[in-house]
């Protein structure tokens, strides 16, 4: 048989595995290749975090299955977060589910919520799961724009107008991966009501809270009255407590849809580790120096890397919030193209990016660089990029 499964025929070739492939490729043969492609931290979550883990573990009742919806008290601690945090009340037991990371959280929605057919507004570019969670259950994605701006509404509004069928969803996600845009306390409140309006569910992606570098913190849409109604959030301990290969996540908000999710999730997975789970309880109720020692981590490696990299030749815009500067092509070498501007980079300055198509067609004409590697590093790709640019043209600026 050589017919192509109908989920399958549904997704394009993944954007990001034939640049994967070059730097794997481009290590084996010696190359020392700095990865600023992948947003996967570089450092580790707080001893006392590791402790929990290693105390639990050695329980000789702590490795049968877990609990599908998370352990109770990893949903009270997440409650709790968003009452110290946002002033948000939330009940543990109903509007609270622990997923395996943000990203299986939105998937297993999609699948919940979604009929083949389905109209789903996401934005463009976006984190991949935010439109392929829904392809894969057989929606159709409208475009909107990412930037949470007046056109935002002027396109949601014509989506909505001028789509068959209507649109169930709207997908958002501030502060923004790839783009670092961010959003403000009445964009949440405008989004709310459009959705009461037009009568749809909102999905909002939360996972980048606690990074940003001016003085007012990240607001949560939850914190509009009424928000409860319509909307579900997605956050995660991954970036904030340096912690992404651990798997835990949350959706918080709409009863409906978080028992939609519950139910789903019961039939597909037992939790994740009971000693992960109560490590995680130990970060969200534990000492939080982490939170602004890494807020600080990233708002450095963010200015060296805007530094550097403006002194080499490559302008790139300093993002308020999240792990990511997302770089438009120097204007000479647009014409390449994200994909091969990228290719180049793994050749020619041992830098490896993320492509911006990767996160839609939006995205052609910039790439995004994760804040990843540590400053000595950044400094390094960026004398390495220099020499690149000078070969391809572009030159550095006059030094003052």
């Amino acid at each position: 048989m050589t017919e192509e499964f109908y989920r399958i025929k549904r997704l394009p070739p993944y954007v990001f595995a034939e640049v994967n492939a070059m730097k794997a490729r481009a290590r084996a043969a010696g190359e020392d290749i700095i990865d600023l492609g992948m947003g996967n931290p570089d450092g580790a979550p707080p001893p006392h975090v590791i402790e929990k883990l290693v105390e639990v573990a050695r329980k000789p009742d702590a490795h049968g299955y877990s609990a599908s919806k998370g352990i109770k008290g990893l949903r009270k601690a997440q409650a709790a977060y968003y009452a110290r945090r946002f002033g948000v009340d939330v009940d543990p037991e109903s509007e609270v589910v622990v997923t395996l990371g943000s990203k299986e959280g939105l998937a297993n929605l999609a699948q919940a919520i979604t009929a083949p057919g389905d109209v789903v507004l996401a934005p463009n570019p976006s984190y991949p799961i935010h439109t392929f969670g829904f392809i894969i259950a057989g929606a159709a994605i409208r475009s909107i724009p990412a930037t949470p701006g007046p056109d935002f509404f002027r396109r949601l509004e014509h989506a909505v107008a001028y789509t068959v069928p209507k649109p169930s969803v709207l997908v958002i996600g501030y502060p923004s991966n790839p783009t670092a845009y961010v959003a403000d306390y009445a964009f949440y409140e405008q989004v709310v009501a459009f959705a009461k309006e037009h009568k749809l569910w909102v999905l909002s992606d939360l996972a980048y809270a606690e990074i940003y570098f001016g003085k007012t913190p990240t607001p949560s849409i939850l914190q509009v009255p009424g928000a409860k109604d319509v909307a579900i959030e997605f956050t995660s301990v991954s970036k904030t407590y340096s912690m992404a290969g651990w798997r835990i996540g949350f959706a918080v908000g709409n009863r409906t849809l978080v028992d939609a999710l519950t139910r789903v999730k019961s039939y597909l997975d037992y939790g994740a580790f009971t000693p992960i789970q109560a490590a995680a309880v130990a970060a969200i109720n534990g000492p939080q120096d982490i939170v602004e020692q890494n807020r600080q981590l990233y708002k450095r490696r963010r200015d060296v890397m805007v530094d550097s990299f403006g002194r080499a030749g490559w302008d790139i815009p300093s993002p308020e919030a999240s792990m990511f500067c997302w770089a438009p092509i120097p204007p000479a070498l647009k014409h390449l193209g994200s994909m091969e501007f990228a290719k180049q980079l793994i050749q020619h300055a041992n830098v490896a990016v993320a492509p911006g198509t990767g996160f839609g067609e939006e995205g052609e004409g910039y790439v995004r660089l994760a804040l990843v590697e540590n400053e000595h590093r950044i400094r390094q790709a960026a004398r390495n990029l220099k020499r690149y640019l000078q070969s391809m043209g572009v030159n550095a600026p006059a030094a003052a």
